[in-house]
């Protein structure tokens, strides 16, 4: 959604008139403009079947019917059937990943790496150009479909600097780590609940935030009971605005235990916010922390590595440094001026 609404901000904004865009989206509600068309199909939602349905009949026609020149798709595969020029945006990191589902494990999971993973290795092949959000998914991309490295383009999200909004190591702040993620598993947020298990049992003085409503589904329910269950000091605040989750991140410590992703951006904005960061150690977030001061990295299927860092951070061990090199240096790029060449 983050990269919709940016992708859009940048196409409202941009200066060549002779472009018109045609913005086709299932729930997301925007405006139409000047030069932006705006076609809803919430209905695509309501299954799979729909969606096949959309991408296989209804998308042809609707290329045809508009006389498109280019498709950008944000969806990670492209249009079949059809004949003119196409980008696709791969975001999914699932199918480029060695961790490896079982199917017994998480059915939906293992689709994504086994099923729709297919489909998206064939788009990245037949697609006229990619672009994907980090290196590390660059290569993974050219090592797993053999296309050609000048074919694949990186486009980091397009982040800017927080005006004045920066962390403060208050008492307020150190005792509070804060997460921000959906409910996936492999968010990852277990480990983060068994790590708080074996804290409260030398300091009560702490407390987790997390951006879940604890009902989510039977994984985060069954994290929500154990959480009750120990009385650990796990706050459910459930989703919150960006200007909420800026804030926190100038109150709170991140935790990022998430293993699977393409970029990260909770990392980034903790960055740009000069924030304490504890991070999976991963491609993606040693390319996006790179030599930041106030980093810190942990396997993430080792809940001890964690519970030390927590223990550093709450024992004063971790001291914040002050704002040196907090911001990351990434090449922003535009992907307008990409699909114009």
């Amino acid at each position: 959604m983050t990269i919709l609404h940016d992708f859009y901000r940048e196409a409202a904004e941009h200066d060549n008139e002779k472009i018109e865009w045609i913005f086709v989206v299932s729930k997301p509600k925007i405006q139409a403009a000047e030069n932006i068309t705006v076609l809803r199909f919430p209905w695509i939602k309501k299954s799979w079947c729909h969606r096949l349905v959309f991408d296989y009949l209804v998308a042809p026609k609707l290329v045809k019917k508009y006389k498109v020149d280019k498709v950008l798709s944000l969806q990670n595969t492209i249009i079949p059937r059809i004949r003119c020029n196409q980008t696709v945006y791969v975001q999914q990191a699932l199918p480029f990943v060695k961790y490896k589902y079982k199917w017994k494990e998480n059915k939906l999971l293992w689709t994504y790496q086994n099923v729709i993973g297919r489909k998206i290795t064939t788009s990245i092949k037949k697609s006229d150009q990619v672009i994907v959000q980090t290196k590390w998914m660059k290569d993974a991309c050219v090592e797993k479909t053999h296309v050609y490295d000048m074919k694949i383009t990186v486009v980091p999200p397009n982040m800017k600097e927080p005006n004045n909004a920066f962390f403060e190591p208050k008492n307020m702040s150190l005792p509070t780590f804060f997460y921000p993620a959906v409910e996936l598993v492999y968010k990852n947020h277990s480990i983060i609940v068994e790590a708080s298990k074996q804290l409260i049992r030398s300091t009560k003085d702490f407390k987790v935030v997390f951006t879940l409503n604890g009902n989510e589904n039977p994984y985060i329910s069954n994290l929500t009971q154990q959480a009750m269950a120990e009385k650990l000091p796990i706050e459910y605040v459930g989703t919150l605005s960006k200007e909420e989750v800026y804030k926190f991140y100038t109150q709170s410590i991140l935790i990022f235990p998430s293993f699977i992703e393409t970029f990260g951006l909770p990392l980034l904005e903790a960055r740009l916010h000069n924030g304490i960061i504890l991070a999976a150690d991963c491609p993606f977030s040693r390319e996006i922390l790179g030599d930041y001061e106030n980093a810190y990295f942990f396997n993430p299927f080792d809940v001890q590595e964690l519970v030390l860092l927590m223990e550093q951070v709450l024992t004063g061990k971790i001291l914040h440094m002050k704002r040196t090199n907090a911001i990351a240096e990434i090449d922003q790029k535009s992907i307008i001026d990409l699909l114009s060449k």
